[in-house]
């Protein structure tokens, strides 16, 4: 099997798009701007949303599901979330087609017209917000913390697979809460669960920080986020979480009755990750011979190839490892015997290294007579022989290894492009040359922050929460400043 992959060092870009599409896990569609996850990527996104479910849930959340349709109405009810979504809406004004009256096909039925035209899901704040008005009564009510696994649209003009199309999965919590501060600390939670996935399952380190005003979510009051850094020195946001205080429940007039028996509003958060979790789960780890990735997200853990001459050898090799087969599927590894005919052990090999399958075992007529298997691991392409008695303890702590390298090299790898620096100019020329998160000093307001994005495509990524307090001078202006913020380039 070829590999058609360009290298990461002559082309990043083209390396990623062309390592989506090798590995079978999305493709274009016919709608432009829109992707066809494949079955291989979409096992992927079912691992992750599995592990998100259950973390989810063992906080106490429940999943729902809400309308694919708002009426436009909703939106303009929270004036500064329409203002950031405005320009990215696909919006329904009809309801029929018809054939034309020429023959020449179908077109828009212009009796069709709807009454108030709907805006097909941007996000689901308003549709939530105005159905949390009938279910939020009372004190008894609160707090109400629903999740929901969903599609949404943002006409994006620049696609790319996974990291931004018009249409993407994703799950987005919304929860009520009695009081401020119980909010707060539910957006802060839902950041610290995205964090802990990231890491414990992406293999992914992330540096958890708050947006400023700026980069914040339309319509939120404080914005929480993970970010990330991936191999071409670029940042991306893997997550976000938004306390919006009481700027929904005054939209939309939700109230709920105190124990004291007065009036008040709820209190609200929003959180949500996407399929960019994809791109940023490929870019993190994989490498110019394909994916690699973390055994806890792996859709095939092992990989069993045979090696064998004619069917009578190949049912013998079949008949030897079934044990193992079992007793890898009891332990909970996803194991495959490739016994395909139809494609040589070299060509297997490639394919399962392109798919970044963690661990792949070789075993032949040899083998069989030595009481062995020859194991490789995706992550470093090494190989050894391994004893057939000692085998199934060898995968569990090799992919329990292989987790924790990967995770041990991208903080490797991001701790190294963490600089820190104190004037404008050594400030552009690491942007320019190393890339990475920059460490410097801001003055704190939107001006600078814009200028700076302007003259080095550089945003804030985020105000880290565990850095110090430090006083300083900002990068560009010199004015007091008393914390360094994370400035990068950014998917």
């Amino acid at each position: 099997m070829g590999k058609n992959i360009s290298k990461r060092s002559d082309d990043y870009s083209k390396w990623y798009n062309d390592l989506v599409v090798q590995a079978d896990l999305a493709e274009n569609s016919g709608v432009r701007g829109c992707m066809v996850i494949k079955p291989y990527g979409f096992a992927i996104w079912e691992k992750m949303q599995a592990a998100l479910d259950k973390m989810f849930k063992d906080t106490g959340h429940q999943n729902a599901y809400f309308p694919l349709f708002i009426p436009k109405s909703y939106l303009s009810k929270e004036a500064s979330h329409v203002e950031g979504f405005a320009k990215e809406c696909a919006v329904v004004t009809h309801y029929r087609l018809k054939n034309a009256e020429d023959g020449s096909g179908i077109v828009v039925d212009p009796e069709a017209k709807l009454e108030e035209e709907l805006i097909v899901r941007p996000t689901s704040e308003t549709i939530i917000w105005d159905t949390y008005r009938k279910w939020i009564q009372s004190y008894r009510d609160l707090p109400l913390l629903i999740n929901q696994w969903a599609n949404v649209v943002r006409w994006e003009m620049r696609t790319r697979l996974f990291l931004r199309t018009a249409e993407f999965l994703w799950q987005e919590g919304h929860t009520a809460h009695a009081t401020e501060e119980e909010a707060m600390k539910e957006a802060e939670l839902m950041m610290n669960v995205y964090a802990q996935f990231a890491e414990e399952h992406m293999a992914m380190p992330v540096i958890k920080g708050t947006k400023t005003e700026s980069e914040r979510f339309a319509g939120a009051v404080e914005t929480f986020c993970i970010e990330a850094l991936m191999q071409d020195g670029k940042a991306l946001q893997a997550g976000t979480s938004h306390f919006l205080g009481q700027n929904f429940a005054k939209a939309f007039d939700v109230k709920f009755a105190t124990k004291e028996g007065k009036q008040a509003y709820v209190w609200a958060t929003s959180w949500g990750v996407s399929t960019r979790l994809m791109g940023a789960l490929i870019m993190t780890h994989s490498d110019d011979n394909g994916l690699v990735l973390p055994p806890k997200l792996a859709p095939i853990q092992v990989v069993i190839v045979p090696i064998y001459k004619g069917l009578e050898q190949l049912e013998a090799i079949a008949g030897h490892i079934a044990p193992l087969l079992a007793e890898l599927r009891k332990k909970g590894i996803s194991v495959k015997f490739d016994d395909r005919d139809t494609h040589k052990p070299g060509f297997k090999f490639n394919e399962y290294e392109l798919k970044g399958v963690p661990v792949r075992l070789a075993i032949g007529k040899r083998d069989m007579d030595n009481g062995t298997y020859e194991v490789a691991r995706r992550d470093t392409l090494t190989k050894e022989v391994v004893a057939a008695d000692a085998v199934v303890d060898h995968i569990v702590s090799l992919l329990e290894a292989i987790q924790e390298n990967i995770y041990k090299k991208a903080l490797a790898h991001r701790e190294a492009h963490i600089t820190e620096v104190d004037d404008y100019d050594t400030f552009k020329d690491i942007l320019k040359t190393k890339g990475g998160f920059v460490s410097a000093h801001w003055d704190g307001t939107a001006a600078t922050e814009e200028r700076i994005k302007q003259d080095t495509k550089a945003t804030i990524r985020c105000i880290p929460m565990d850095a110090p307090g430090e006083q300083g001078s900002c990068v560009l202006t010199g004015r007091p400043s008393a914390r360094r913020v994370l400035f990068a380039k950014a998917y």
